[in-house]
């Protein structure tokens, strides 16, 4: 399997979270609205006199907050927590046609002085907000005091119309695929397993894979604005979450509330760019681990390319009778990158491999591709795709990537040759067009919204969040950084972005432009 695109929060956040229940709310009104009215939702920005105003039948829903079940391996969160499904339009441009469920998670505000919901997504594109949510409460229990806590699953992911592409035995069969294609024949099996997987999507999803694009999403959140009874958005994205509220402020920027944007996506990066930031942002990280553990970075590298180069040829056995490939171990070596804690378990695991033995960094890998041990996948990655390939308009061909590859290679001896593969396989023979080259994230009159940037960051580096701060308007992006490691900044160790956010949260205090956490 291929590391794709985007890269989620949600395993960085559940680490930082730990895995501790949680409970909260009063359990009262678990029927109907928040408390409050909304202004009518539109259809666009709400400056837009040609807006469409959405029918009753969605802006007036009544939301039937019921105890949350077991989802798949996930079980049923305890305590406060309420589970709903909103009712979407499958497309946005037909409002008063078909519709499709939205399922949400909730849980009241545990004191009193209620601000209003505060509602979270976790990355990907692809995560599912409800299984996450009550994971990742006890990191934010101080605003959990004030706001609702609500999370969902975007349209086309888990309880939410949750797209599978292709089965288990598929998926393993796929593992078998070089992501880094050598060879004319391997070149030929990459782009038929990539052709298959969108021909999977296809028949799994059916009309709803052409409508599960971030604007799509962006577009149910101010529908769940209006019929928890909010009159303005308060929001809480990370990672492909950023992009996402970025969306959103600009299709309604005169319903921007609190807004905060962690692990910021660069807005101006197309497809190449991403993956090009990436392939920067995950050496930096990798150079740092290796300054961390004495080694030099270059050298250190070079033997990293060198295992990786090994196993393309021969793979190494693991303990599970399965093989470490030269693309399993690649996404081995991406998982423990997102959280410095987890650092000590990429040495262990590098020193494993160097011994012969394959195993620890094909856990990793599993980890990451949500294989179980018993053998079956998670679905996360299928999402991710069909949404990322509805919003990429670029389709890189074969001639275009090889030209590029030198680049990747320079910019990531380690990572570079995967990533810009990456580009050509992710969404070839696509079956539906992308939308855009790059979002529209333009919020001009739109409340000021904190941008958080962490300068170790490699899933989204750290540029990013000033090129979202240009393009969100002036006065709109204010920019904080934090130096450190990991994927994401806040619950990351870091008292002075916590009390900062939290700030902003809870008392509407900005702070200034700029401001610095060491």
């Amino acid at each position: 399997m291929r590391f794709p695109r985007w890269t989620a929060a949600v395993a960085a956040g559940l680490l930082l979270a730990g895995c501790g229940g949680s409970s909260g709310g009063d359990g009262k009104d678990d029927e109907g609205k928040a408390p409050g009215s909304a202004p009518p939702s539109v259809v666009g920005s709400p400056a837009e006199p040609s807006a469409t105003a959405l029918p009753a039948s969605l802006t007036s829903q009544r939301l039937d907050w019921h105890r949350c079940e077991t989802t798949g391996s996930t079980p049923a969160p305890g305590g406060a927590w309420r589970c709903a499904t909103l009712k979407a339009p499958l497309d946005w441009a037909e409002p008063d046609g078909k519709t499709i469920g939205v399922s949400l998670i909730r849980s009241r505000a545990t004191g009193g002085d209620r601000i209003g919901s505060l509602l979270f997504n976790f990355g990907g594109p692809g995560g599912s907000g409800v299984s996450t949510m009550p994971y990742f409460a006890p990191a934010v229990s101080e605003l959990h005091e004030r706001y609702d806590l609500v999370s969902w699953d975007p349209r086309g992911v888990g309880a939410s119309s949750g797209i599978r592409c292709r089965d288990d035995r598929k998926i393993r069969a796929a593992e078998t695929v070089d992501a880094t294609p050598d060879t004319p024949a391997e070149e030929q099996a990459y782009f038929r397993d990539a052709a298959d997987f969108g021909k999977g999507c296809q028949k799994a999803a059916g009309p709803l894979l052409a409508h599960v694009s971030t604007t799509d999403t962006a577009r149910d959140m101010d529908l769940i604005r209006q019929v928890l009874g909010d009159d303005r958005l308060h929001y809480f994205g990370m990672s492909y979450g950023t992009e996402l509220g970025g969306v959103y402020a600009h299709l309604f920027p005169k319903r921007v509330g609190r807004v905060v944007l962690d692990a910021v996506a660069d807005p101006a990066a197309d497809m190449v760019g991403h993956a090009e930031n990436q392939a920067r942002g995950f050496q930096r990280a990798l150079d740092d681990y290796l300054k961390s553990t004495g080694q030099d970075p270059v050298r250190g590298s070079r033997e990293i390319a060198g295992l990786l180069r090994r196993l393309d040829t021969e793979p190494l056995p693991a303990s599970s009778g399965r093989k470490l490939t030269q693309t399993l171990a690649t996404t081995g070596i991406i998982l423990p990158l997102y959280s410095e804690p987890s650092w000590p378990r990429l040495t262990s695991a590098l020193k494993s491999a160097r011994q012969g033995d394959g195993s620890p960094l094909l856990a990793l890998a599993d980890e990451y591709n949500e294989r179980d041990a018993s053998g079956r996948y998670g679905t996360t990655s299928h999402s991710q795709r069909v949404i990322s390939c509805l919003d990429d308009k670029q389709r890189p061909t074969l001639t275009e990537t090889k030209r590029r590859l030198d680049r990747f290679k320079r910019i990531s001896p380690v990572f570079g040759d995967h990533l810009g593969w990456d580009t050509a396989g992710w969404c070839h023979n696509w079956p539906v067009p992308g939308q855009y080259d790059t979002p529209e994230v333009g919020a001009p009159g739109a409340s000021p919204i904190l941008l958080i940037g962490n300068t170790g960051d490699p899933a989204t580096p750290y540029e990013g969040t000033r090129e979202m701060a240009a393009e969100l308007g002036r006065g709109v992006g204010i920019q904080l950084t934090w130096k450190g490691e990991g994927h994401g900044a806040y619950a990351g160790g870091s008292d002075c972005v916590d009390t900062t956010v939290n700030t902003y949260l809870l008392e509407g205090s900005i702070p200034r432009d700029g401001k610095v956490c060491p």
